[in-house]
């Protein structure tokens, strides 16, 4: 399987202002979350357990977490869950607003 080229930076940005469901579904995409699990995902609360999962990520960027992580003397794989549930949290709160 060939490589796949980074984004030009125009599309990098274009795809994060866009609703690209829009692009690709004939009918507007509206999406709705529970407002209890809303305000726990806010609130930081986490009722249930981790689940692993496995996502493929460029080598460089795990050096480069894991350096940040023992540069912040926490585990690498708290600090990547710290970023994702931050993000989150920003998203849901500008999305659902």
């Amino acid at each position: 399987m060939p490589k796949q080229k980074a984004l030009p930076k125009k599309w990098v940005k274009y795809y994060d202002q866009e609703n690209i469901l829009d692009e690709i579904m004939d009918e507007p995409v509206t999406l709705t979350l529970d407002e209890r699990l809303h305000q726990d995902i806010l609130s930081g609360k986490r009722k249930r357990k981790l689940k692993n999962i496995t996502i493929k990520i460029d080598p460089l960027h795990v050096k480069a977490i894991k350096k940040l992580a023992t540069m912040k003397s926490i585990p690498y794989q708290t600090l990547v869950r710290h970023w994702l549930a931050e993000d989150i949290k920003k998203d849901l709160d500008s999305v659902l607003k």
